[in-house]
């Protein structure tokens, strides 16, 4: 049959005028809407960098400057990312995703030479671009969410069991890559990130809770076979123990760090003692990576615990508003790309808080908007600018079924 046959036998449409335009402003709506969550999310970024500069500042001023650029790059990236219509960048998820992994593999290749990945600290994650250098494991996060939301709302399978599984076997491409730098902070957030979005999505609880108790299980395990965890990461794990017992037998070894950034943590007290104090008392007690990983305990010793308490505030604020923009939303890709970044960035939250005040291992994890670096300041309002970007557009009806959540379904 021709096109032409086609639309003579289309069914016509029988209603008035008013209500053809009413049915199509329903599905395409006139413009963006302005007056959304999606801004509250943006300001509270802004605050976390604005912290994050002074914090910076207190011990390293000229490093706190060159994040101040890295914030207005970020800040012009997250309007970039926010004018375009986000379902019309879905089409890109897969190129994105393979460029990533490549770039990951780039890495980890033994020949390049040390003037494009240089390593630091015995460690291949950045690749030199001279004036900066970039660090793929921060732009997979990105394209590993928007491949996930893509791939969650494209399939059904992941409310089976092995639909569900192979979720994370696709995971485990850049996990694995990740890891390998080696880089096991950042590997770990995919892990419950890809969890939250798959109960949004509708999986089967008793799949997630079957693959936590696995992995509860699976995690001492690692820890006692051989070739599983670097000697750095199993002595990490030693020295957080050792902290739980009282023993500081490793506080001037492998628990150096963690017992350095409790003193500083310490001693900022409630109201915080300044910046020339707090800079006086981070040099003193020689604490590594202050400005990186170590960040949060700077402002807590610059602000005290109220400062402490704010920055934590902000961040309640930044993943509330998003979860409203996500609660809006009535596009499923949508949906899902805002609930995994505020995932992502929650979970990185927790883990960089927790192992500075000492109640997880040290992992080498940075504080989102927050700790020095220019890639993983400029993804992470990449993020914000995308939650903003799924906020300026909210269809009046969903766009394709709502997720499944059919318990008889096999």
């Amino acid at each position: 049959m021709t096109k032409a046959e086609l639309l003579e036998r289309r069914e016509p449409f029988r209603g008035s005028i008013a209500d053809w335009r009413e049915s199509a402003r329903s599905i395409h709506p006139r413009g963006p809407s302005w007056m959304n969550a999606g801004w509250i999310v943006l300001g509270a970024a802004l605050i976390l960098s604005l912290l994050g500069v002074a914090a910076i500042d207190t011990t390293q001023p000229g490093q706190a400057l060159r994040q101040a650029v890295h914030l207005v790059v970020g800040v012009m990236c997250a309007i970039a990312i926010a004018i375009p219509d986000y379902r019309k960048l879905r089409r890109y998820t897969w190129p994105v995703a393979i460029v990533t992994v490549c770039l990951l593999v780039f890495v980890l290749l033994p020949f390049i030479p040390d003037a494009l990945v240089r390593p630091r600290n015995g460690a291949r994650r950045w690749i030199s671009l001279g004036v900066t250098d970039v660090q793929p494991s921060e732009l997979a996060k990105i394209a590993w969410i928007a491949l996930m939301a893509e791939w969650l709302v494209r399939r059904r399978t992941y409310r089976r069991f092995g639909g569900f599984l192979l979720c994370f076997l696709v995971t485990l491409v850049p996990f694995l890559l990740i890891l390998k730098e080696p880089d096991l902070g950042t590997a770990l957030l995919f892990l419950p990130t890809l969890l939250v979005m798959l109960v949004v999505a509708g999986a089967k609880l008793k799949h997630v809770l079957l693959v936590l108790l696995c992995g509860l299980s699976i995690g001492p395990l690692a820890y006692f076979t051989p070739g599983v965890l670097k000697p750095h990461q199993i002595a990490r794990v030693d020295a957080i123990v050792a902290q739980f017992q009282g023993d500081e037998s490793l506080d001037r070894d492998e628990g150096f760090q963690a017992a350095r950034a409790k003193l500083v943590v310490g001693a900022g007290g409630v109201m915080g003692v300044g910046r020339e104090h707090a800079a006086a008392i981070v040099e003193f007690n020689r604490l590594p990576e202050e400005h990186n990983d170590m960040i949060f305990a700077v402002l807590v010793c610059r602000w005290g615990l109220l400062g402490g308490l704010l920055l934590w505030g902000v961040f309640m604020v930044l993943g509330g508003a998003g979860l409203s923009v996500a609660a809006g939303s009535r596009d499923a890709f949508g949906r899902l790309l805002v609930v995994g970044i505020i995932a992502m960035i929650f979970f990185q939250m927790l883990v960089n808080t927790g192992m500075t005040i000492g109640v997880l291992p040290i992992t080498g994890m940075t504080l989102p908007f927050v700790s020095y670096g220019g890639t993983s300041l400029v993804a992470t309002w990449i993020m914000a600018g995308l939650v903003l970007n799924v906020a300026l557009r909210r269809p009046r009806r969903m766009q394709r079924e709502a997720f499944n959540f059919d318990e008889q379904e096999s």
